[in-house]
């Protein structure tokens, strides 16, 4: 029993680590780039979500649909300003990885600011309910989190493979200039994706702050960090990857936390990856990419 219990709590982590390692998929699927401030944008959500519960005394639905809009903005806003000015003019490969840098940091210190540098918590009515499931304890938030995630997996699965947008996001991924060629206008979908993809990792802040009952504006470091593990574990550019990784990652996390000490959780977590890139450096989903189904 107390396997299945870390199970439980290992799958409700790794869900939300899930929705944060797809984006980087998404965007590293069409740009070929890892975008270092994704972490942030993480952060923002779960901060977005914590001034909707304080401020506007809404519910949760409602927070994550606040977080995933303003993120979105912030996502459009983000590629304008850091990425579209530096890929029009055919830059190396470090401007835009120093650029994202440079707007994480940025984020941080305004965060930092306007909030402090302590946790801030949510309030106690966001802990939920315990559940007894035979001889298995869950509360409502963890229930509210597992479903969120999987179905917004089930959403993005959706999106990629059968939208419009989402096949135009997936020729993309193979080859932006042969996308071009086919009348696709790339720097739409590119918007798309930062804006899709900070959306979701908007909704990943919340349902952490609902997780833990407690944020912080440096949360966004350890989950950037993570975030490329993850992308690296389930394949460069592979939302599939993405998903299947975020979850492993976080059931190995919870259970060296419950069966060894809190001390090894991340060593654990990135031998994990060590292994894989010896192994399997192509990782889980090898060859696949956000164009691939």
């Amino acid at each position: 029993m107390v396997f299945l219990q870390q199970l439980i709590n290992g799958v409700m982590l790794g869900s939300t680590y899930a929705l944060v390692a797809i984006g980087y998929s998404l965007i590293f699927g069409v740009l070929r780039l890892l975008h270092f401030a994704h972490g942030e944008v993480f952060m923002v959500g779960a901060f977005i979500g914590l001034g909707a519960v304080v401020y506007l005394h809404v519910g949760p639905l409602v927070a994550l649909l606040c977080a995933a809009v303003g993120c979105a903005l912030l996502g459009v806003v983000i590629e304008f300003v850091a990425f579209r000015p530096i890929r029009r003019r055919n830059g190396s490969l470090l401007a835009p990885i120093v650029s994202s840098l440079g707007v994480g940091l940025l984020l941080q210190e305004v965060a930092t600011n306007l909030f402090g540098a302590e946790q801030t918590r949510f309030p106690p009515q966001f802990e939920g309910e315990m559940i007894r499931l035979g001889g298995l304890f869950v509360t409502s938030t963890q229930l509210f989190i597992l479903g969120t995630s999987f179905v917004l997996m089930l959403a993005v699965h959706l999106f990629v493979s059968y939208t419009k947008y989402g096949m135009a996001m997936r020729a993309s991924a193979e080859s932006t200039d042969v996308a071009r060629l086919l009348g696709i206008n790339v720097d739409t979908v590119i918007v798309l994706t930062f804006a899709f993809a900070s959306a979701l990792g908007g909704v990943a802040g919340v349902l952490v702050g609902f997780a833990f009952s407690a944020i912080s504006p440096f949360m966004g470091v350890s989950m950037s960090i993570k975030g490329v593990a993850i992308m690296l574990i389930g394949g460069l550019g592979s939302i599939y990857g993405a998903m299947v990784g975020g979850l492993i990652l976080g059931v190995v996390e919870v259970m060296t936390v419950g069966y060894l000490a809190s001390s090894y959780r991340d060593a654990f977590s990135f031998a994990l990856l060590i292994i894989m890139l010896l192994v399997r450096p192509q990782g889980l989903f090898s060859g696949a990419s956000a164009a691939k189904r």
